[in-house]
């Protein structure tokens, strides 16, 4: 729906402040950045601050560590399936690399794996691409121009935006290896926006020293992931996809090796058995826990499998007390409601302005200072923007952009957004945004190193479900980056393991008997399975009334 007349009279304010705000953004009269003291009293506005957010997990090997209460309460599970009804003896699928999730990360770990001559299968959760890769828009970092900027100082960006927590070795692979995965995916096709002399264009994100923002419009991570996944489809006769299976255990072989996993067939609702020299665990992210309350940018199945199968493996978390809410999620239309709207609009020239048309936050701070900003302005200021349902957001003043860069600038740059809005009737080249902040990225996860090897032989990680790179808080363009650092890396690393360190053994689900055996010894599990798989939007009166309805967790 367009804006209803109470927003439009509010609108008026923001264009009654417009032109001076883009004559200050002209003559690079910018609100000054916080100071170091001054992001930590805002970041008292973060919801991560809030320690009745989360509790101390009392199983498993991070036993005590201190996490949101929607990822406790999946550790704090037995297993969705009974493991001594699993028949390992009856191997239904065989490869040599089985690689869980097939977003990015996953894809990109298995054209590096079937490189190093494994064969590969693709167990994916609903369709191949139905991932958090694809809802990306803003871009990806590296330091690829060869002056004014270099692997070193995007070292520093990520480090500095993680609070200087990171991990710094995996900090290191990241930014080391970006310009060779920039040239890697313009060697498949990945079509970045370029100048007309062919150059790649590159912008500002929040929190970066370099202009080294890569990107394809405002559609980047769909364009990556069609590139890697129509690579991986031409390579059909050593990459074999399988959707709507998602993985719920994982299996372990008597030498304590990874040798597989359960897969669950959502369309038959059958198990199998899936057997392999090694295992890439590449599921992504948790927005779909809504951690908080918070609305998500994230995809559907996006329920932190891979951290609960991983973690009863016996791989420690990291990281997990953190949570990254992106800034600027769509609050109205409530139909979009948490749709991210890239940074890349911050970074083109608009201003986030309060009730009263005013400007209150330098754009470009780092992602949890500027969400945090966003919060206090309307939770503790009162200049909030109410939306007809009684929510609050913020106006992102995209306008700005045309009178900064020339009419047309915004459908040009923005296609993705530009089409969402028009058809609500809204357009975003006239009208601004109203926005809050979204659950956006996990930050934490399952420990690897920088080979993407875990503790347990066999096992690797890939993106979004390891923890270690982004600290405390991920810098945008970062996670596109990791996604196909760490998802190279990974297929790398595996298409080695089984040439020499993998163990041919008895399969086993001992360990998930075990832990299970934990739990309710810690009297914990209070009848909650996991993984989720997805989530359950019922409605409480509805499911009520189910009176004949089954539901394993979250499902029927």
């Amino acid at each position: 729906m367009p804006y209803p007349e109470e927003l439009k009279k509010l609108i008026k304010v923001v264009e009654s402040t417009r032109a001076e705000r883009v004559e200050r953004k002209k003559a690079n009269e910018e609100v000054p950045f916080l100071s170091l003291d001054e992001r930590h009293e805002m970041l008292k506005n973060h919801p991560d601050v809030k320690e009745e957010g989360r509790r101390e997990v009392q199983v498993g090997p991070s036993k005590g560590y201190r996490i949101a209460h929607e990822i406790a309460d999946l550790l704090e599970a037995t297993s969705r399936v009974d493991p001594a009804k699993v028949d390992l003896g009856k191997v239904d699928i065989e490869t040599d690399v089985l690689i869980i999730g097939g977003g990015g990360a996953g894809t990109s770990a298995a054209l590096l794996a079937q490189e190093h001559g494994a064969k590969v299968v693709i167990a994916t959760k609903l369709r191949h691409g139905d991932a958090n890769t694809m809802m990306a828009e803003g871009g990806i970092q590296a330091a690829t121009k060869g002056h004014k900027d270099s692997p070193y100082f995007h070292y520093l960006d990520i480090m500095g935006g993680g609070h200087f927590k990171n991990t710094p070795e995996l900090v290191e692979t990241l930014s080391q290896k970006a310009p060779s995965v920039i040239k890697w995916l313009e060697g498949l096709g990945c079509g970045f926006s370029k100048t007309d002399d062919g150059t790649l264009k590159t912008i500002h994100g929040g929190g970066t020293s370099r202009k080294r923002m890569h990107y394809a419009a405002d559609i980047t991570g769909a364009e990556m992931m069609r590139t890697v996944r129509d690579e991986a489809r031409n390579r059909s006769a050593d990459i074999r996809v399988i959707e709507f299976a998602p993985a719920v255990e994982l299996i372990l072989n008597e030498h304590g090796h990874c040798a597989g996993a359960v897969l669950y067939n959502l369309e038959t609702e059958e198990y199998m058995v899936a057997k392999a020299k090694a295992v890439i665990m590449a599921t992504g992210g948790c927005g779909r826990l809504h951690i908080q309350g918070f609305m998500t940018t994230n995809h559907y199945g996006a329920t932190a499998d891979g951290i609960v199968m991983g973690y009863r493996a016996g791989i420690p978390i990291c990281f997990l007390h953190t949570v990254q809410y992106h800034p600027t999620g769509i609050v109205f239309p409530e139909q979009a409601e948490g749709i991210l709207i890239t940074e890349k609009f911050r970074g083109s020239g608009a201003n986030l302005v309060n009730i009263e048309g005013n400007q209150f936050v330098n754009e470009r701070e780092p992602r949890d200072v500027e969400a945090s900003a966003i919060i206090k302005e309307c939770l503790g200021s009162g200049k909030g923007v109410p939306t007809p349902t009684g929510k609050l957001g913020i106006w992102l003043d995209s306008p700005m952009i045309e009178m900064l860069s020339g009419e047309g600038t915004v459908e040009r740059e923005f296609p993705g957004k530009h089409i969402l809005y028009e058809r609500f009737g809204i357009d975003i080249a006239k009208e601004p945004m109203l926005i809050y902040p979204t659950l956006h990225y996990q930050n934490g996860g399952l420990e690897f190193k920088p080979t993407a090897d875990t503790c347990v032989p066999g096992l690797f990680v890939a993106g979004e479900a390891g923890g270690g790179t982004h600290g405390e808080n991920r810098l945008m363009g970062n996670s596109l980056l990791d996604i196909m650092v760490y998802g190279r890396i990974a297929g790398e690393s595996a298409g080695k393991y089984i040439q020499g360190d993998a163990k041919d053994g008895k399969l086993s689900l001992d360990h998930a008997v075990k832990y299970n055996a934990e739990v309710d010894k810690a009297g914990v599990a209070d009848g909650r399975v996991a993984p989720m798989l997805l989530p359950d939007y019922t409605d409480p009166a509805v499911r009520e009334k189910q009176l004949t309805s089954h539901y394993v967790g979250t499902m029927r």
